[in-house]
């Protein structure tokens, strides 16, 4: 990063640099923006503020939206024949061929709600809430391979080391959180083709950086001290660590070593707070059941009440990533294992929002990074058959509460589901959607960072798609 002279430094520097005294004090805002109204509002506030934190549950491996929300009963009508050459237009594919030929639906679909949203018989929990969600059928994105595409989906990118959304939203606006993090993440499912820099800083300080849990019973580990450690004296061992490190600063102005500084901070106050974050017993056994929660078991559901509970002590941005949807064979086998582990736990987190009255002011987002091709993959050499490729023309996502429209279906695609016909939201679109309804201003959030002004939603004309906004 960039460190100006101390001539040229401004408000933002002063209080970033100034640790864990007065800069400790400062609202988060300061340090993200030095364009001031009359307001006291940093310059890229400049909506209102619909949604206070983000709740993103990424599928990873991109689920068929052909299983799941986009019914196509011409694909059942034409299964087994090629789709026509003049709809594929030289389209290329990671395993298949233009000519491959079409796979009809897997599954029996139905309108639910007041609404008549779609859905696939595999959703049964989903499609009981379908009033309360804003379903968007015309998603499209600028890549097709799981690697660029969940980057860009996350970071604005397909390139590793920008920064992600739940990053310059903590750089942005800070958390309300002074004892868990701004910006959490949560896995379950396996590996992602992303990997860690879905939830990193870029060249943001790195005190955005998303804090992973992992996996299993023990999520955060060492909330307990030593043997023979007691509070006091891991504050004193705390106290000196800081005088040196900012004695370090001092000589050398890396802001480096003050997000070193918040770190250890930070991780002091969560050995208090951890404990009764992550204890679920007083919860009660309607509320672990409406998840789906297996007692000592960690998942998905477990992971959605866990990010509930993180939004209500303060955290501004929690990302849940599922993996397993990459169905390349078997895309009726796939879909209905993962459904099953998602499904339900999706539904609570909006109704458990929503009887606490935080959906109003919680936006839960829902989806993958592209979706799946009207065309079958079959593979005699990679043993596959009934399965799927990557499609990165159409796809669908959801979103609930926090300023989203409720109760409507955005866009549409061609009678194959190929093309998006109506409403086209790239994933620019999104995430300018997204800032928006946090109250920023997508085109002014910006960081200048070697000679170049970077933002979340790039340098291309998108815009915040105002027909999903309430």
């Amino acid at each position: 990063m960039n460190v100006p002279p101390l001539l040229h430094r401004t408000r933002r520097h002063f209080f970033q640099d100034c640790g864990i005294g007065v800069g400790k004090i400062a609202l988060a805002s300061l340090l993200a923006n030095e364009s001031f109204g009359d307001s006291g509002k940093p310059g890229f506030m400049r909506f209102p503020v619909k949604a206070k934190r983000v709740i993103y549950l990424f599928m990873a491996g991109a689920p068929s939206q052909l299983e799941l929300f986009d019914s196509k009963p011409k694909l059942k009508e034409i299964e087994g024949k090629p789709i026509p050459p003049s709809v594929i237009k030289g389209q290329r594919y990671a395993f298949i061929q233009p000519d491959a030929a079409v796979l009809g639906p897997r599954f029996p679909f139905a309108r639910h709600g007041q609404s008549g949203a779609e859905f696939s018989d595999r959703l049964p929990y989903l499609s009981k809430i379908a009033d309360d969600l804003t379903i968007i059928k015309s998603m499209h994105t600028d890549h097709f391979n799981h690697a660029p595409a969940q980057l860009f989906m996350t970071t604005g990118s397909g390139i590793p080391g920008r920064a992600s959304m739940g990053s310059w939203l903590s750089y942005g606006i800070g958390s309300e959180a002074d004892d868990l993090p701004g910006f959490v993440v949560m896995r379950s499912g396996g590996n992602l083709s992303g990997g860690s820099a879905m939830w990193g800083s870029g060249f943001l300080p790195s005190e955005h950086q998303g804090v992973p849990f992992r996996e299993g019973a023990d999520p955060i580990l060492h909330v307990a001290n030593p043997k023979g450690i007691d509070r006091t004296a891991q504050r004193q061992t705390l106290d000196l660590l800081n005088k040196l490190n900012r004695g370090a600063h001092g000589k050398m102005g890396d802001p480096e070593i003050n997000a070193r500084i918040e770190a250890y901070e930070m991780a002091y106050r969560m050995q208090a707070r951890a404990p009764e974050l992550m204890d679920f017993s007083k919860e009660s056994q309607e509320t672990l059941d409406l998840y789906g929660i297996k007692k000592g078991k960690s998942d998905f559901a477990s992971n959605c009440l866990l990010a509930r509970r993180l939004a209500e002590r303060g955290t501004r941005f929690i990302q849940l990533y599922h993996s397993g949807w990459d169905a390349h064979s078997n895309v009726a086998g796939n879909v209905t294992k993962q459904a099953k582990q998602v499904d339900q736990a999706s539904a609570a987190l909006v109704q458990d929002l929503k009887r606490l009255g935080m959906l109003e002011d919680t936006l839960v987002v829902w989806g993958g990074e592209f979706g799946r091709t009207p065309m079958v993959e079959a593979s005699a050499a990679l043993k596959r058959s009934g399965g799927r490729d990557h499609h990165p023309q159409a796809f669908t996502m959801w979103m609930a509460g926090g300023g989203a429209k409720p109760g409507i279906t955005l866009g549409q695609t061609d009678e194959l589901g190929f093309h998006v016909t109506e409403d086209p939201v790239h994933v620019h679109d999104l995430q300018a959607t997204v800032l928006q309804l946090m109250g920023i201003d997508h085109t002014r959030l910006s960081f200048r960072f070697q000679g170049l002004d970077f933002r979340l939603t790039g340098v291309e004309p998108h815009h915040a798609v105002k027909k999903l906004m309430a």
